[in-house]
């Protein structure tokens, strides 16, 4: 069997596909704004579990989802993280500000309740620190992928420790998140979703959509406080944590 599918498949997925990001803009614009916060958790959940059926992503969840606030911390491979996670648990993310020039994406994700960062700038890290400080101390769960860019899912870059500081602010815990994305067997690697390099977002889509046997891995690691590290220390003992599950053979 060809490891791809047919174009049409391809085609028709990407067409139901932008449907779906369609009506997830209508539903952030018509109901978020007359639902609880448990409802609205649960709506972004469904939306994205149904968005990974719609392109033939399967999702396997290991280890316990945390239930109160935290800092999720993930290694990050590829714009299909988001869906991914959000389809375990919903998050509220901190992403880089370009992402807002995604056509149609970016104003879904932005409706989602998204925090979002000049990554350049250091004056905006502490802005975005506070934030992120107060949005954990509200009771929020909020994810980051300190590696500040996308890998290809061999090992782990390294973390960028600044908007650990939240956790501390906060009186936070940090739960590490490992991504894989894996073959039918459960262990090889699938590419298809990789997003690095030159890549275009069109061309990474195209791509995932055509994949089979495409599974995505979602693993939570032990909850950790800081326990008198400092950010730095604490990014390196998070980092050792991940690298321990996002290799595949």
């Amino acid at each position: 069997m060809s490891p791809v599918r047919p174009r049409t498949v391809a085609v028709w997925r990407m067409l139901r596909a932008t449907v779906h990001v369609v009506h997830g803009i209508w539903i952030i614009r018509t109901r978020f704004d007359h639902q609880s916060p448990e409802q609205t958790e649960a709506t972004v959940a469904q939306w994205s579990r149904d968005m990974l059926r719609i392109m033939g992503v399967q999702l396997l969840v290991r280890g316990q989802a945390p239930n109160g606030p935290c800092l999720v911390v993930a290694n990050h491979i590829s714009w299909l993280d988001i869906l991914v996670i959000n389809a375990a648990q919903p998050v509220r993310f901190v992403s880089k500000a370009d992402v807002l020039r995604w056509p149609l994406l970016g104003r879904l994700v932005a409706g989602a309740g998204t925090l979002f960062i000049e990554r350049e700038s250091r004056r905006d890290a502490v802005r975005m620190v506070q934030i992120m400080a107060e949005r954990l101390q509200a009771g929020d769960r909020v994810a980051v992928f300190p590696e500040g860019t996308t890998g290809d899912g061999r090992g782990l870059l390294p973390f960028h420790p600044n908007l650990l500081q939240s956790a501390i602010a906060a009186d936070a815990p940090i739960v590490p998140v490992a991504l894989r994305y894996v073959k039918a067997n459960g262990q090889e690697r699938h590419d298809a979703p990789v997003f690095v390099g030159s890549t275009t977002l069109v061309a990474s889509i195209w791509t995932t959509l055509r994949a089979r046997e495409l599974t995505a891995v979602v693993l939570y690691d032990e909850a950790q406080t800081a326990d008198g590290r400092d950010r730095r220390a604490w990014a390196q003992d998070l980092h050792s944590a991940l690298n321990r599950h996002v290799c595949c053979p």
